[in-house]
This record gives structure tokens, C-alpha cells and sequence, in this order.
């Protein structure tokens, strides 16, 4: 009754902000005795609860998570860290036996997995650095994300141009070796048996769902965390704050727009997301099994799992 970890079985739940990737992973994790990590950028800090739709402590009680609450909010995370920890927690739990599941909408970090990237490994130059960091300030990241776009089109369309931490080292890392930051990213392929489950709405359905969780959100208190965080001494620029919502909920704090003006902006901005996303998540991608989130799709999970003829689980 148990995984035997020489297949390497590795699921994965990818597909748009707001779709159900939780609703959906945690009944899967509960039937084919999985954890869960999460492949989203925003939930590995800690204090940002709301406004990134954490899963809460009742859902993280029913089945063990991981990659959630792991940093502060001014830490940095690269590629290449999520990735170390990202392989660390999944050699771990095919240890116990049990079936890895990665939940997430951050394309990077299920891209590098599905494929075994290996992130450029150049270190940091810091006074280029510190450089690009004043010349960012003067022209600003859609400036910067520009220039990006000048010197590596291809890096320019896989980093969000909202990133500003990963845009600065794409341009870094090009002045450093005189390369394209596209060309350094090499592929091992990955080391594990994946099956990759997209989930999909029809799209105005999904906008009607984001902008109610965006509602929800205000009620159960977002203005509150985000006030909480920046008195906590956190800088309105750490790049923990790109997550769409916080910078919105801070525009409000200051004076600059009114609450309602925010929430629009925000359901504006989580609407392009979901757009862009789709770069990462292709409909046509022959890797991915789209699935429309309905009744019944649990069941269809499940027998896709159960053609997977390298997978040993439970009852096959």
C-alpha cells in the first residue's frame, strides 16, 4: 500500500490564479496519499496570508504542505533556490512513500522541474549590481524590462515585467558575460515520472471567481495585513510585494486612491495575470492534460493516474 520511490511518481496541478488547484489537490493528496508542494512564488512568506489565498489551517491540517511560510517577506528567493529546496522536499516524500504533488501558477517553477533547468551560476556582481539597481530607479522597471526586451527578446518574454529582482539579473548576468541570459539556461531533463493536470474554466467564469476572491479578501481583513506588514518595517519595494494586491492596498494606506479605486486595479491587474500565465500553461501543450474544473473531476484524475503504467499505487 505505498509508492515505491524507484518510479519516481511526481503530480502536478498546474493552471490559472483562482481555477481550484487547491480544492482539487487536497481531496487528490487525501485518496492517493500524497503532500503537497506548492510551486507559487507568493506563498513562501510568511504574514501574507490574505492577499496571496494561502491555504488555511484547516487545509494545510488535512495534508501535509511544504514551500508554505518558509521566508520573510524581505527575503529573496531565486530560481535556482526553489528549485534546490523544491527537489530536497520531493526526494523526501518519495522517502516515506508517499506521492508528491506539486500545486501551483508560478510557470518558472514548474517549467524548471518538468524540465530540469540548470539557472545560470554565476554569481551576483555586485557593484554591476548596486549600478543597475540606480539605474533602475531613474528609468523604472517597465524601463528596465524594456532594455531587457532590447538585448534578449526571449528572457524579456519569460520574465514578468513586474519582477523587477529577476529582470535585474537577466540584464546582469548579459553584462557580465556578454551573452544572452536565454542562451545560459540549460536543460537536463528531469529525473522523475510526471504526470501534469491542467485545470481550466471558461474565462469569464474565472474572472467572475477571481474578482469575488478579491472581494473576499478586503472582508477577512487584506488592508489589515498589509498594514500590519509595513509596520512591521517592511520596505513598500521588497519584492515579496509584487504579488498583485499589496502594492494596490498600499497606494490606499498612503492617500493615493481610494479603496475602491484599489480593488479595481487589482481585479484589472489579476485578469492580465491570468493572461499571461497562459504563456507558461499552453492549451495546446501536448505534456499537459486539460481537465474542465467540474463535478466529476477527481474521478477523471484519477484514471489518468491510473494509466500511468511506471506509477505503483495504492491498489493498482
Amino acid at each position: 500500500m505505498s509508492i515505491p520511490d524507484v518510479s519516481n511518481p511526481v503530480l502536478m496541478i498546474v493552471g490559472p490564479t483562482g481555477v481550484g488547484k487547491t480544492a482539487i489537490s487536497i481531496p487528490l493528496a487525501k485518496k492517493f496519499m500524497g503532500e503537497i508542494v506548492s510551486a507559487d512564488s507568493r506563498l513562501l512568506y510568511t504574514g501574507m496570508d490574505i492577499g496571496t489565498a494561502k491555504p488555511d489551517a484547516h487545509e494545510i491540517h488535512e495534508v501535509p504542505h511544504h514551500l508554505i511560510d518558509v521566508s520573510r517577506p524581505d527575503e529573496q528567493w531565486s530560481l535556482a533556490h526553489y528549485q534546490h529546496e523544491a527537489v530536497m522536499v520531493i526526494d523526501a516524500i518519495h522517502s516515506r512513500n508517499r506521492l508528491p504533488i506539486i500545486v501551483g501558477g508560478t510557470g518558472q517553477y514548474i517549467t524548471a522541474l518538468l524540465e530540469g533547468w540548470v539557472p545560470p551560476g554565476r554569481k551576483p556582481d555586485e557593484i554591476l549590481r548596486h549600478a543597475l539597481e540606480l539605474w533602475t530607479k531613474e528609468i523604472g522597471g517597465d524601463g528596465l524590462h524594456k532594455r531587457l526586451f532590447f538585448l534578449d527578446s526571449d528572457a524579456a518574454r519569460s520574465i514578468d515585467k513586474r519582477n523587477i529582482r529577476r529582470t535585474m539579473r537577466a540584464v546582469e548576468v548579459i553584462f557580465s558575460t556578454g551573452e544572452k541570459f536565454s542562451s545560459q539556461k540549460q536543460k537536463t531533463g528531469s529525473r522523475y515520472s510526471i504526470l501534469i493536470i491542467g485545470l481550466k474554466r471558461p474565462r469569464e467564469e474565472l474572472y467572475q471567481l477571481i474578482d469575488q476572491r478579491i472581494d473576499e479578501m478586503i472582508e477577512k481583513g487584506l488592508v489589515a495585513e498589509v498594514d500590519s506588514l509595513i509596520k512591521a518595517g517592511f520596505q513598500e519595494d521588497i519584492p515579496a510585494f509584487s504579488a498583485i494586491g499589496y502594492q494596490q492596498i498600499i497606494y490606499y494606506l498612503k492617500g493615493w486612491t481610494t479603496l475602491e479605486e484599489s480593488v479595481r486595479l487589482m481585479k484589472r491587474l489579476t485578469h492580465q495575470f491570468v493572461r499571461r500565465q497562459s504563456n507558461w500553461f499552453k492549451p495546446d501543450d501536448p505534456r499537459i492534460h486539460w481537465l474542465d474544473v467540474r463535478e466529476g473531476i477527481l474521478d477523471e484524475i484519477g484514471e489518468l493516474i491510473g494509466q500511468k503504467e511506471n506509477w505503483i499505487l495504492p491498489g493498482k
